[in-house]
């Protein structure tokens, strides 16, 4: 590890892009509960700061926290200001974990909106980071799109680690050039890249958002408020999908790796549940009973079916085993974690307790 990114009083600064966002808060609290970091392996730092940049300003209990600051605004207009480096990043910055994207929907319905908000600035902050000097490490969150079937090219039964990308959406594209350019820029000397290609994440709380895959957060937490929800795909599609813990651990354990035993600079498949629709929603009747099953309309829409039924499935993730990371061993797990985690926001989750 680069020694100029660690304070001398060992101490660090954590810059997180997309941090108001689900993910970004979520590791944000992660951080601040542990408290330290042993970045690329090295002694633990004690995190002195975290700086979350966001269009939307972060939940009130985060900016409580002495050693949160926020910088509201976009991502790429922070960027294009002179004084980008001094607002994004700084010569104290020792990390940036880049949660920050346009999503999958948003980007097929508006190509220049993907191409400025996953390439652009993805692009600019790799700038930034270069013109500190001092090789912070730089967390990419990729994705599991950027794995697409095709007739012409079809996808394996089971992705491997060495699996060819070969993605067929806007955004599976970008998230594979914003890979490239880490991997570019960490074989340069200008960073220390850790691109990680997350999956789907479920049981998302709030609100739906633009991503192809919101659905398969939506019919079960919709339905655990009492509100009806609709799934745009077949009942028996596969899916691969991640806990928001398993997701946040992964991110983590991205940074603290040490180079050895991170190996190469292409991305790392985080592990997977292989489920379908009709097995989540089984889980959902197990815990929450039918009332929660019968507020689920499947409602076939080709546009979400189309994009969804590219994404591959089966993930087998030996280097992400060989790290400690493992995939939960039900959804009826994950539900329970989020009704554990979300009280608040279920009413019929009372069989889970």
């Amino acid at each position: 590890m680069s020694k100029e990114i660690t304070q001398p009083d060992g101490t660090c600064h954590v810059v997180i892009t997309g941090g108001a966002g689900f993910l970004g808060v979520r590791l944000a609290r992660s951080l601040l509960t542990q408290g330290q970091l042993s970045l690329a392996g090295a002694a633990p730092a004690n995190i002195a700061r975290i700086t979350l940049v966001d269009r939307a300003a972060p939940p009130d209990d985060v900016m409580a926290d002495p050693r949160v600051t926020a910088l509201t605004g976009d991502l790429n207009s922070l960027l294009e200001q002179k004084e980008a480096p001094a607002l994004v990043v700084t010569g104290q910055t020792a990390i940036v974990f880049h949660l920050a994207a346009a999503v999958s929907g948003e980007c097929e319905v508006d190509f220049d909106l993907g191409m400025r908000s996953n390439f652009a600035a993805t692009l600019a902050l790799l700038e930034a980071c270069r013109a500190l000097q001092t090789k912070p490490i730089v967390v990419f969150a990729s994705s599991l799109a950027v794995f697409g079937d095709t007739a012409a090219q079809p996808l394996p039964a089971v992705i491997e680690d060495n699996t060819l990308p070969t993605p067929q959406s806007s955004y599976g594209i970008q998230k594979f050039i914003g890979e490239q350019l880490v991997a570019d820029y960490t074989r340069k000397g200008f960073v220390q890249g850790r691109n990680v290609r997350l999956m789907t994440v479920s049981v998302r709380p709030g609100r739906p958002n633009g991503a192809a895959s919101s659905f398969l957060s939506g019919m079960l937490r919709e339905p655990l408020a009492g509100v009806r929800a609709v799934c745009p795909v077949a009942p028996d599609t596969p899916v691969a999908l991640s806990s928001p813990a398993r997701t946040v651990q992964g991110l983590i354990l991205a940074a603290e790796a040490s180079e050895q035993a991170w190996g190469p600079r292409t991305g790392l498949n985080l592990p997977a549940l292989t489920t379908t629709p009709g097995e989540m929603a089984a889980a959902l009747e197990r815990v929450a009973g039918p009332a929660a099953t019968a507020l689920i309309d499947w409602t076939p829409d080709p546009a979400i079916s189309n994009i969804v039924k590219t994404w591959p499935a089966r993930i087998h993730s030996v280097r992400a085993r060989g790290l400690g990371l493992l995939p939960e061993e039900s959804f009826e797990d994950i539900i329970r974690e989020y009704i554990r985690e979300t009280p608040s926001a279920v009413v019929l989750g009372n069989r889970s307790q």
